[in-house]
């Protein structure tokens, strides 16, 4: 267990070590968000911080959650990954319900809703590098393509 909990839906429940990992990442590197020293660690400030970043995407979660379920449906997902800027298919939908769904009922808990959101703006922002004509497309070599998704920290 990560030893982190968070509630949502009136219950608490472990968040899942892979989001516990991603947020830890967001603090151990040279220009994390929270950890501003970049010893690895965080302050009690930068734990108020973290506490604030991770209320916030409660919020969040919560107004998308339109049925009040404690969970993110696809029309929930769609509604909320669509107002954040992101124009995606039906299909990419399914595959996001797919690979965040961990319980298997066509559902995305708290948890898994930070990390697909974190995952979707850092990998968006890995293409927007490669993307300098703004066209929406990029032309790269396999090689290339593995770096990118190799060396961006998720």
């Amino acid at each position: 267990s990560s030893g982190i909990n968070a509630e949502y839906g009136g219950t608490w429940q472990p968040f899942n070590p892979e989001t516990v990992r991603l947020m830890i990442s967001m603090f151990d590197k040279d220009d994390a968000m929270f950890d501003r020293d970049g010893n690895g660690t965080i302050n009690f400030q930068e734990f108020g911080e973290l506490w604030k970043y991770i209320n916030d995407w409660q919020n969040t979660f919560r107004y998308y959650d339109r049925d009040n379920s404690g969970s993110i449906d696809q029309a929930e997902l769609q509604t909320a990954i669509t107002s954040f800027g992101y124009n995606l298919s039906p299909r990419f939908y399914s595959t996001l319900m797919r690979k965040f769904d961990r319980a298997g009922n066509k559902t995305i808990t708290f948890d898994d809703f930070i990390q697909c959101c974190v995952l979707i703006q850092t990998l968006s922002v890995a293409f927007q590098r490669k993307d300098t004509s703004r066209s929406g497309r990029i032309t790269i070599t396999y090689e290339e393509f593995m770096d990118l998704v190799f060396s961006t920290k998720v």
